[in-house]
């Protein structure tokens, strides 16, 4: 490893990734069985103009101001800024594999006729609600395999204990919204058109209050201190650059069960060593908040100040080579579920979404969290997949256009 002082900006961003509890546990397999029905399409849905860009004048209604849905990248992954407060993310199986792009389609104008009030089911307007729209690798796959999203996610140590149908899936719709009244229904309305979508799992979230992506995670410690922010930044780490899918990205979804309580019953200092970071968020190797985790820095015993164990070292990108991911989870909180002895335990934790340009982002860093985090053994995966982020509709092609350039 260099030394610090020699890190350029891109490590020193990279580095500052491994905050919080950044990563979980848990591959998925697509499944399906045989056919995408399409119902009719509603009369002037196509021809339907969505409103405007944001304007300060609506900042003030209740549902929050509104997003632009349109553009080079889908909405809900680096639109808005500072996420929405409630998520619903809803996974998919479909029937067929030979009409991936007229899905795509079909779904889009769904989405263009709720954001623009025409839909009739948000009485009082969409607010900032954003829908985004991923298809898994059995999906991809069947436009082309050599496409970006066409494969799974690998085996990880803890998928063993996976529910049965938490894992894979075809079709991902992420909705994020201030209101949390209107996700049910705008969900209702985009499966609506499209007959012989099968539930796989759901998953509503919710987040603290905060400005950007930094938000407690349900451990106490921040998470999103470090995310790529600027549009170059983006650009080399989130976004897929370059082929018929440039402007989308790959989503991992992991529905991570954590045993916050084991975790806030070891003493502070544990924590922070467990972390690699204070809980106001200052490294161990001091410094800011906003400051690079310095892995060399040691103690005057000659001790390494950020542990050998511990999240912030384990998830450095420098050891494994890989980019940023862009961290937009969401605590969730199920009530009670049997655990190993049978007697309840909390259902709750983290529902981690993260946006890379690349899959190997994601899975790379995961295999070593595997090996040597110690956060790990406060982490149960109980669902997961990944999926290709479409890039955004734009010039008339619909959210299929992508596919159909790439086939």
């Amino acid at each position: 490893m260099n030394d610090d002082a020699g890190l350029d900006r891109r490590t020193l961003l990279r580095g500052l990734a491994g905050v919080g509890l950044g990563l979980g546990i848990g591959a998925g397999v697509g499944a399906g069985a045989t056919s995408i029905a399409l119902r009719p399409e509603t009369p002037g849905a196509a021809d339907t103009a969505a409103p405007g860009a944001d304007t300060g004048s609506e900042a003030a209604r209740p549902g929050g101001r509104r997003v632009e849905p349109h553009g080079p990248h889908q909405a809900g992954v680096t639109r808005p800024p500072t996420p929405q407060q409630h998520c619903l993310l809803a996974v998919f199986d479909a029937e067929r594999t030979d009409q991936v792009a007229d899905l795509c389609d079909t779904i889009g104008r769904a989405v263009d006729e709720l954001l623009a009030g025409a839909s009739g089911e948000l009485p009082d307007g969409p607010g900032n609600l954003t829908v985004t729209v991923g298809i898994g690798p059995r999906l991809v796959g069947a436009v082309d395999p050599a496409l970006p999203g066409a494969d799974d996610l690998p085996a990880f140590v803890g998928d063993v204990g996976l529910p049965q149908g938490t894992t894979g899936g075809d079709l991902m719709i992420q909705l994020c919204a201030s209101d949390p009244g209107v996700l049910e229904p705008a969900l209702e309305h985009v499966t609506a058109q499209v007959v012989d979508l099968r539930p796989r799992w759901r998953q509503r979230g919710f987040r603290g209050p905060g400005e950007g992506f930094v938000v407690r995670n349900p451990l106490g410690f921040h998470d999103g201190i470090a995310v790529p922010r600027t549009e170059a930044e983006q650009a080399e780490n989130v976004w897929i650059a370059d082929g018929p899918l440039a402007g989308g990205s790959v989503c991992v979804v992991r529905r991570l069960r954590l045993d916050a309580a084991a975790f806030r019953g070891e003493p502070v200092d544990r924590q922070e060593e467990i972390v690699g970071r204070r809980r106001d968020g200052v490294p161990l190797s001091g410094g800011t908040v906003d400051d690079e985790v310095r892995l060399q820095a040691k103690a005057p015993d000659g001790q390494l100040l950020v542990p050998p164990r511990s999240h912030a070292r384990a998830a450095h990108p420098s050891f494994t080579d890989s980019r940023l991911m862009l961290r937009r989870g969401y605590a969730f909180d199920n009530g009670t579920t049997s655990g190993r002895d049978g007697d309840p335990v909390p259902d709750a934790g983290l529902l981690f979404i993260c946006f890379q340009a690349d899959l190997r982002t994601f899975s790379a860093t995961q295999h070593r969290l595997d090996e040597i985090d110690d956060l790990m053994q406060y982490v149960t995966p109980t669902a997961s997949g990944t999926f290709l982020v479409l890039p955004g509709s734009r010039d008339g092609a619909g959210l299929g256009g992508a596919l159909r350039a790439g086939a």
